[in-house]
């Protein structure tokens, strides 16, 4: 499997593969359930290259680490996931 950090950088710099739509899954432990947000909505950190920085529902910043990441998916398909169906973290 593709580690998270080069999946997110082929998304943000290949033109031909960032034409699709991306969805990411990311585990939120105060909502204890991945959450996810449009790749499009999401900025990247430019002080740590280890994060990305996206605004809620709510227009509440939070800044998500590559590793909380659960899963991709590309024009509604899952290309990516970190554990495998039931298997999330608490």
């Amino acid at each position: 499997m593709i580690p998270i950090h080069e999946l997110l950088s082929r998304i943000r710099w290949d033109p031909q593969f960032s034409a699709s739509r991306f969805v990411v899954g990311y585990w939120d432990r105060v909502a204890g359930r991945v959450l996810y947000a449009d790749l499009r909505e999401i900025s990247w950190d430019a002080d740590n290259p280890a994060l990305f920085n996206l605004l809620d529902e709510k227009r509440v910043a939070h800044s998500i680490p590559f590793h909380r990441v659960r899963e991709v998916w590309r024009d509604g398909g899952l290309i990516w996931q970190r554990h495998p169906a039931g298997d999330i973290p608490a």
